[in-house]
């Protein structure tokens, strides 16, 4: 067997479309493009997204919502939740990522202050209110602000 006596199986190929060559050729006058109008015309036909005089359904549907490309989005931890830690180390927010308390270490930090907090210990996140800010230090940590990444939008 040579490459030039290779041929595809019978039936796999079928005849090419001759369009636009008159009545002869199985598809009519028109080529199957029916008479007149936009779409039996070369050149431009019509979008995907045309449905002819009807509304739209970009336009049918409702509207509501907006998504702000440049919005922060701030993990939120309470003190009561920084107990279940057990910890005398610092936190941070890589500790608070490994222990799947917020989604990820690069994400904005913000300390609240519901709950008590029971132990002495550093706590290093992005902000703080003021209440749980009282309550570390009225527990005998510290609180250490960090800076905010450069793509918070800041």
């Amino acid at each position: 067997m040579r490459l030039d006596e290779l041929t595809p199986a019978k039936g796999a190929t079928h005849r090419k479309k001759r369009v636009g060559c008159g009545r002869r050729s199985g598809h009519g006058k028109t080529s199957c493009r029916g008479q007149k109008g936009q779409k039996s015309r070369t050149g431009r036909g019509l979008p995907p997204h045309s449905e002819g005089g009807q509304m739209p359904l970009i336009r049918r549907i409702p509207k509501r919502g907006f998504y702000h490309e440049s919005r922060e989005t701030v993990e939120i931890v309470n003190l009561s939740s920084l107990n279940r830690l057990k910890t005398t180390e610092a936190i941070d927010p890589k500790v608070l990522s490994e222990r799947g308390m917020i989604r990820s270490a690069g994400s904005i930090v913000k300390i609240l202050g519901t709950g008590e907090l029971k132990s002495k210990v550093v706590v290093r996140a992005h902000r703080f209110s003021k209440s749980a800010a009282a309550q570390i230090e009225k527990a005998g940590g510290q609180v250490e602000r960090l800076e905010l990444p450069k793509a918070a939008g800041r």
